[in-house]
This record gives C-alpha cells, structure tokens and sequence, in this order.
C-alpha cells in the first residue's frame, strides 16, 4: 500500500525528470552537450560546479536562431561573454549599426557627451 510520503517522492521525482527534460530542450542543455566545456576565447575548461561560468553565445546575436546543430552557438566564459558584449555596445552607441530587426533606429543617446567638458571647467577653477 503506497503511503503519503510515496505520492509525494513520486511526484518530486517526476518533476525533476520534467525539468531535466526541458533543460535538454533548452539551447544551453543542447550547446553543453554538443561543444566541450571551454571558453572558445580564452581557452579555460569549465567542470562541476564551475559550468555554470560558460555561457552561450549567439554568433549573429539573434537569440531565436537556434539550430540544433549548435552552428550560431558558441560557448564563452561570463567574463569573455561580457567582453564580447561589451564591444558590440561600443558600436551601438557610437552608432555605426543601422536599426535593429525591428526597424527602431539606433541608440543616440551619449549620457557622458559633456563629461570630459564638465571635468576641464572643473579643473581650471581649481586653479
């Protein structure tokens, strides 16, 4: 005869089953089993609790692009990760990309235009 605690072991069990499943499915779950666990930059290996540094990239930057042979997908570390992004902010805000998918233009927003400015004035009245 199944107890209470049966039901609820049986549950907790399927739906980890379900979550592992989905993780599968997901183009993190399919990228780690595809690549090896390196940054494709730097070089370093990632295991056990430290796979959770390693990220995917998406080589075109369109995050619905997806294939299931991982050919838009690379692995990069988060510190690389972020050095990959942190360029293609540079262009963005510089505005040398025309508009997005979308077609919204282009950021033109400079937030520290006037900075170097307000620090030369500020400067010369220290003097």
């Amino acid at each position: 005869m199944a107890t209470k605690n049966d039901d609820v072991a049986q549950r907790v069990i399927a739906e980890a089953k379900a979550a592992r499943q989905q993780w599968d499915k997901s183009y993190r779950g399919m990228a780690l089993r595809l690549f090896p666990p390196i940054c494709g930059r730097c070089g370093r290996e990632f295991e056990g609790k430290r796979l959770r540094e390693l990220t995917v990239h998406h080589k075109d930057g369109n995050h619905d692009n997806n294939p299931p042979d991982g050919s838009n997908w690379e692995l990069l570390c988060i510190y690389c990760h972020e050095n990959e992004h942190g360029s293609t902010l540079d262009f963005y805000e510089r505005g040398d990309l025309g508009p997005a998918r979308d077609g919204t233009p282009p950021l033109r927003q400079r937030p520290f235009e006037k900075l170097a400015n307000l620090l030369a004035q500020r400067d010369k009245s220290k003097d």
